[in-house]
């Protein structure tokens, strides 16, 4: 090789290694690391998890589907593709997103929650379903208020969405006449969610959902052992048991008091959900499957949190909008029966 191909050669690698250079001083400059700059409490108030919790479990349930993102002929990582949508869900605000990373515009950040969302809410199955240990679910549920049997408890929340528009816009109205996703949980003794139906308008009520759900099938399948609590606003069912409406004797109260304490669950479940990802406390403005995917995918997080030991103890659940619930299919006679014999036996 001559000295003049030698000299070429350098001033190649020479522009190539003062190009990467300028990307990396770009990447820190627009991205501010947050693995580096925040300590771990911050790191934690800001995404919900802690770093090893980010890189070693949430990354590999989505990295392998999250191409870089290309803002402005810069790359977005994927890793920070998931801090944005962490964020994002933490806070429900994409202004505040915009402001933490310099240089991401809103429509993108709303591009990153959205293919985020979506690749996480695929982890359905793995992260939501009841147990496989039937009996020690019924136990812990036992140990709470000695009521016997219980695999879960069920109610329904609303997020409140933007309004969606187009011909079957006003079915997503419910009866406190805002915009929203009428969403069904299931949930274990120790604030784990079993089960979402997520993607149901307001309007539609509890029952409504529960009855056109495969966990319904399930349970008459026998696929699911064991009951459900519900409060008033479903049937009283074989599989799922009810309060009763005007108790006369001892062991109808007695019943009442341990069902209703047992129910807690259930709306404590929902209450801590919604505390440590206030996106679906707050008015979503996704596009509505968008929306869905959201809130499933912090449902997903929030059994990670608890498998993970993520959740404070002392975390206090916000106050919850009800809704005022009818009972839209009442209760079945083969269901009351099987109530009544449940409050003979065992109260």
């Amino acid at each position: 090789m001559s000295g003049s191909d030698e000299e070429f050669d350098n001033y190649l690698d020479e522009q190539v290694n003062r190009q990467e250079s300028v990307t990396i001083r770009r990447v820190i400059r627009d991205f501010q690391n947050p693995f580096e700059y925040y300590s771990e409490v911050e790191f934690k108030q800001r995404y919900r998890f802690r770093k090893e919790t980010v890189l070693n479990v949430l990354m590999p349930l989505i990295s392998h589907n999250l191409e870089k993102l290309t803002k402005r002929g810069l790359p977005i990582p994927p890793v920070y593709q998931l801090l944005i949508a962490l964020r994002f869900y933490a806070s429900a605000s994409f202004q505040i997103i915009s402001g933490d990373l310099i240089s991401v515009s809103q429509p993108t950040v709303s591009r990153i929650v959205k293919r985020v969302s979506y690749l996480i809410s695929l982890q359905i199955k793995r992260y939501i379903k009841f147990p496989e240990n039937s009996e020690y679910t019924k136990l812990k549920f036992y140990q709470i208020a000695q009521f016997p049997g219980v695999r879960g408890c069920i109610d329904c929340t609303h997020v409140a969405i933007q309004n969606p528009g187009g011909n079957f816009a006003e079915v997503f109205r419910n009866r406190k006449k805002f915009f929203s996703i009428n969403t069904q949980l299931v949930c274990g003794p120790e604030l784990e969610i079993y089960d979402i139906v997520a993607d149901r308008p307001g309007s539609v009520h509890d029952n409504r959902i529960f009855q056109a759900s495969t966990l319904k099938a399930k349970l008459e399948g026998g696929e699911i052992d064991g009951l459900l609590l519900g409060d008033s606003g479903y049937g009283c069912q074989t599989y799922l048991l009810t309060p009763v409406l005007r108790p006369e004797s001892d062991a109808e109260q007695n019943y009442n008091k341990a069902h209703i304490k047992t129910r807690n669950t259930v709306e404590r479940t929902i209450g801590v959900w919604k505390r440590i990802f206030p996106c679906v406390s707050k008015k979503l403005a996704t596009n509505l499957t968008t929306t869905c995917h959201v809130v499933v995918a912090t449902a997903i997080l929030y059994n990670i949190c608890r498998l993970h030991n993520e959740i404070e103890e002392n975390i206090e659940p916000p106050v919850i909008r009800r809704i005022d619930r009818r009972n839209a299919n009442p209760s079945n006679r083969q269901g009351l029966v099987f109530r009544r014999m449940f409050i003979e036996r065992h109260f």
